[in-house]
């Protein structure tokens, strides 16, 4: 186990191992782990009680000092993504793991049934159907995917170039289709994936990420699989061996964010996090706002992948987990894991009840309950509950770039190169501090238009 750094601290990607011949290409860790700041391996064990319930407050204080040691970073994950309840006790939450590992494997199991690859330990590359349902008998996914001496002999037909296998019969459930139609998608992105990073040489790593994305898009059909899931999923993998205890850590995670990843012809998924950023600029620097609407950046569409994969372009593999898990402890909700268990059932319930946690909820320094208040005095920014603090952190990037994009930006090309000056250089610690003071800066702003509006509608009435 690697030892606490000198006062200067341990770089955050130094448990994270890059490929020797990737150490120039990669974004350099800004973020410092710092004995007395971060929360140790010491200090999270003793945060719990002899019977196992976890004093979240001062985990939650902890991490929002100075995030998580790579050591027990899983376990801590597993409380701030809501799979596990803090005044749970350890048998519980076993009890807990086993049932949701056993939903895991019935899940996979499932999927295994419609396409064999599902836990083979291979990875697809190449489309294994047609959009009507008919299996594709393509050499490069046969040498990759399944033994070379399994499909010869079959009696094939061609079609546009594409070899359709005859012998396996044609497939009519259109959701089975579209889930197929997905599976090689995944492990070309799969292969795209954190691919600098040691830790993905292991190739059974790369099919466990496999998997998962293909039964994540499976079981959750209105969504499926879309680009930058891979990006999200990544971290758990690295951090959680199990591969059941990874994948219910990324499905509480897509729970926060699938409705990025809804798109329609006449919108995409964040739309609702690009108006909410809109809004803030406009309130908060209606100069730099003006400016990019006269570029024709008004939509703020250039934000679209930091708000996708949180920000794991613009910092290191290491810096980027911290940053996760800074805005989690920021806005962790103690009520977080009994939303999650109420379509799940009395299956994941406990005996502790909300009552109790109640007196933890104003541990998380992003204040939620102003924005809900903004939201009933008429603040457009609260009406689909409170402004994510990652829309902040936006925000506190143009903010870094304000002077830069006000001279020298003169059109969208402009703008998305200066922006794209953020990639690798973001210092994410410095990034989350500045989202916390635009926030009550913004929360201020706004509550003293609220003030002047209600007087105005007083004297006219």
């Amino acid at each position: 186990m690697m030892k606490w750094g000198l006062s200067s601290g341990t770089p955050a990607d130094s448990y994270y191992e890059i490929r020797s011949d990737c150490t120039d290409d990669v974004p350099k860790s800004k973020f410092k782990i710092k004995a007395g700041k971060t929360l140790s391996a010491r200090k999270w064990q003793a945060a719990f009680s002899p019977d196992g319930c976890l004093d979240v407050a001062s985990v939650l204080s902890r991490i929002q000092r100075g995030g998580v040691h790579p050591t027990v970073r899983g376990e801590v994950w597993e409380f701030l993504l809501g799979c596990f309840d803090p005044r749970s006790t350890f048998d519980e939450r076993e009890e807990i793991r086993q049932i949701r590992r056993l939903q895991y494997a019935r899940w996979k199991e499932d999927c295994r049934q419609m396409d064999s690859h599902v836990g083979s330990g291979k990875i697809i590359t190449a489309p294994l159907i047609t959009e009507d349902g008919r299996p594709i008998k393509d050499p490069l996914v046969l040498l990759e995917a399944t033994d070379k001496n399994s499909s010869e002999g079959a009696p094939t037909t061609s079609r546009n170039g594409i070899e359709i296998d005859e012998s396996a019969g044609r497939i009519t459930d259109k959701q089975i289709i579209e889930w197929k139609l997905t599976l090689h998608q995944i492990g070309l992105d799969v292969l795209r994936t954190d691919r600098t990073m040691v830790f993905y040489e292991n190739k059974e790593n790369l099919s466990k990420l496999w998997d998962i994305l293909a039964v994540y898009a499976w079981i959750d059909k209105d969504v499926g699989y879309c680009q930058g899931m891979s990006d999200l999923c990544s971290p758990m993998i690295v951090l959680l061996n199990d591969e059941a205890d990874a994948f219910w850590c990324f499905e509480k995670l897509m729970r926060r964010l699938r409705g990025n990843f809804r798109c329609t012809d006449q919108s995409v998924g964040v739309a609702n996090q690009l108006q909410h950023l809109a809004s803030i600029i406009q309130v908060l620097d209606p100069k730099l706002h003006d400016h990019l609407e006269t570029l024709g950046g008004g939509d703020y569409l250039f934000a679209f992948r930091m708000f996708m994969v949180l920000f794991r372009r613009e910092v290191s593999f290491g810096d980027s987990l911290y940053l996760w898990e800074m805005m989690w402890a920021l806005e962790y909700d103690p009520d977080i894991f009994f939303a999650a268990c109420e379509e799940a059932g009395a299956v994941h319930k406990n005996k502790v009840s909300k009552s109790k946690l109640k007196g933890l909820r104003h541990f998380g320094k992003w204040d939620n309950n102003k924005d809900k208040d903004n939201a009933k005095n008429g603040s457009e920014d609260g009406e689909d509950g409170p402004v994510p603090i990652s829309v902040f952190m936006v925000a506190s990037v143009l903010k870094e770039k304000r002077e830069k994009l006000l001279q020298e930006a003169r059109g969208l090309d402009d703008l998305i190169r200066i922006l794209n000056d953020v990639n690798g250089n973001l210092d994410a610690k410095k990034a989350c501090a500045g989202a916390l003071k635009l926030h009550k800066k913004y929360l201020k702003k706004v509550s003293g238009y609220h003030v002047i509006s209600r007087q105005v509608k007083y004297f006219i009435s």
